[in-house]
């Protein structure tokens, strides 16, 4: 992949190097997606910190560093601020009234005297009982992964009827900062926090890992095979990275 020249260097004082794929410029290394559907610039910060550019196909590279350095403050800020928020996410502290998510949905805790299981979710209600309380992230992470595991079956199997992929394997469990994972031999797997995400984007979560038995890496033909099936994956992408660090702190 040929590379362009150096640009002079800039008011920062650092040269920035754009590629056909990757932009670095202050330090910062971006991803850039073209699609012919885009019509505007959009820059995205994932929670990990993992920086991209969406554009539209026809956009020099010297536009695209142009509007970079204008946002530099705010991706700066941005970074920052998503690292505050991950070493300061709160804990949930299980008591009555608290809110948890499923689907995308918040739902309030109700503490209850008698009850056959720990946790159930029933009349928009999840209901802990009160002598678990001291045992209620080990019960939710619990109760997440069970409802998660043939959700993200399902899902799966029926992306995967469409991409043309086969599966062996789909498992949920912790993988830190990870919401999906593609291993070679069709073996796919998915944190259980992902279950607590809208269902549109935890399906953008299954197309992405989905289109990895493809292309291992997240080359143009890589997004482009995710645009097949997902048109509106910029805006799923886009969403997750702003509004994922919510599922945090349990």
């Amino acid at each position: 992949m040929a590379k362009l020249p150096l640009s002079p260097i800039r008011a920062g004082g650092k040269p920035t190097r754009a590629s056909e794929h990757r932009l670095e410029i202050d330090g910062l290394s971006f991803e850039v997606h073209r699609s012919d559907r885009r019509k505007t610039m959009q820059i995205t910060v994932e929670r990990s910190g993992e920086l991209s550019i969406v554009a539209p196909s026809k956009v020099a590279s010297e536009q695209l560093v142009d509007f970079v350095e204008k946002k530099l403050l705010w991706i700066h800020t941005k970074i920052e601020e998503k690292s505050r928020l991950q070493q300061r996410a709160p804990s949930k502290l299980f008591v009555e009234g608290e809110g948890f998510l499923y689907l995308g949905k918040s739902y309030r805790l109700r503490l209850v005297d008698n009850q056959l299981v720990d946790l159930t979710l029933k009349n928009g209600r999840f209901c802990l009982r009160k002598n678990s309380i001291h045992r209620g992230r080990e019960i939710f992470v619990a109760w997440y992964t069970r409802l998660a595991q043939p959700w993200f079956e399902t899902q799966v199997l029926e992306h995967a009827n469409r991409m043309g992929v086969v599966v062996k394997e789909v498992k949920v469990q912790d993988l830190g900062f990870r919401w999906g994972s593609f291993s070679a031999g069709g073996r796919f797997s998915f944190h259980w926090k992902a279950i607590l995400l809208p269902p549109r984007i935890a399906q953008y979560v299954v197309v992405h890992e989905l289109a990895h038995a493809h292309h291992s890496d997240h080359s143009a033909r890589f997004w482009n095979r995710v645009e097949q099936h997902l048109p509106d994956w910029q805006w799923r992408k886009a969403w997750l990275a702003e509004n994922g660090i919510q599922v945090e702190g349990l």
